[in-house]
């Protein structure tokens, strides 16, 4: 039988066959306990001191609660136990993306019209559902400035689709107005997260649907729409055939041009040479007249009559002088004579 009341230990010795009790010092009871104690202690300390950073997360380092540095480089670190120092890890480098006017329920888009309803610049009313894609951009002020960053971040974007819709009126907001649209709410949705210091970054802003409620009205403007869209194809397809029409229309243009520019040089060329011409023959004609005037006879009865025999004759005396030409010149003969007389008939 042991007794633990403070007084001396003891223990039965089954190697004797009497029963005897052997006391158990009480310092062995401190050492274990003490050693117990030490492992827990150590194994406190070791599991409040090292931590790990990964690749998408940063994490904010505090010293008494108050933030002193933040830690963006993915790894082990160490840090002083736990209450003196302790970290808050986020996962702020990932891109994340929050719904505005809708959400996704198993698989089911489920419309919140206290979101997506809003009255434009002209008093009708629109549905507008937007996705807003962020990431943490400053981890000490997401974590300390705002009590719900995320709570925050759809009222704002909510505030500032609001803003933004109320100044446009419906047929330019449901038509070309969407893409200048985004980007105004998404400049206006940055300066609120700049002036309330969230430390939330929008890295883009994009509407699913833009268009007023279901019904008559919908059906009206998408008719629009429609309109607005095959007015569009048709320009840009009469632009297109213009784009291939005209430059073709321009080279023929200008190969007339330079066809008609050809032909008056030529023109100017040839008149040029027949001045030439015709200076030179007269300079001769002025020389001797006569001879001239026979001569330019004679080269016209050859254009005239290409295929006729001439006959050169001289009746001036008692003998007849004859001159076969086309002898001398081997043309051929023809049934066609002509003669003419010097000084006198042709026969």
């Amino acid at each position: 039988m042991n007794i633990f009341d403070g007084g001396p230990s003891f223990k039965e010795d089954q190697n004797d066959s009497k029963k005897t009790l052997h006391p158990i010092p009480t310092k062995w009871f401190v050492r274990g306990g003490a050693l117990f104690v030490s492992i827990l202690i150590l194994i406190w300390i070791v599991s409040t001191s090292i931590w790990i950073v990964q690749e998408q997360e940063q994490a904010a380092l505090l010293t008494f609660g108050r933030y002193t540095a933040t830690v963006d480089q993915a790894g082990l670190h160490l840090k002083w136990p736990y209450p003196i120092q302790q970290v808050i890890i986020v996962d702020a480098n990932r891109t994340k993306r929050m719904t505005v006017g809708y959400r996704e329920q198993n698989g089911k888009v489920v419309a919140i019209p206290e979101e997506a309803l809003m009255i434009t610049g002209d008093e009708n009313i629109v549905s507008a559902d937007a996705v807003v894609e962020w990431r943490v951009g400053d981890l000490e002020k997401y974590l300390f400035n705002v009590s719900d960053p995320e709570a925050f971040l759809r009222n704002a974007a909510i505030a500032s689709i609001r803003s933004v819709i109320g100044s446009v009126k419906l047929d330019y907001a449901i038509t070309e107005g969407k893409t200048d649209i985004q980007g105004r709410v998404k400049e206006k949705l940055n300066e609120l997260n700049t002036l309330y210091g969230t430390g939330i970054l929008v890295l883009d802003l994009k509407f699913q649907d833009i268009e007023p409620p279901e019904g008559e009205v919908q059906l009206a403007f998408k008719a629009v729409t429609n309109a607005r869209e095959e007015k569009n194809t048709k320009i840009n397809n009469a632009t297109k055939y213009a784009n291939d029409v005209i430059p073709k229309a321009r080279g023929d243009a200008q190969a007339m041009l330079e066809k008609a520019e050809g032909e008056k040089k030529s023109r100017i060329l040839n008149a040029e040479g027949d001045v030439a011409k015709f200076r030179a023959i007269y300079a001769e004609y002025a020389k001797n007249p006569a001879i001239t005037k026979e001569r330019l006879i004679l080269e016209t009865l050859e254009a005239v009559l290409p295929g006729a025999q001439i006959f050169i004759t001289d009746t001036s005396g008692d003998t007849v002088k004859y001159l076969p030409l086309h002898e001398l010149t081997g043309a051929k003969s023809s049934n066609t004579t002509t003669s003419t007389s010097k000084g006198g008939d042709s026969r």
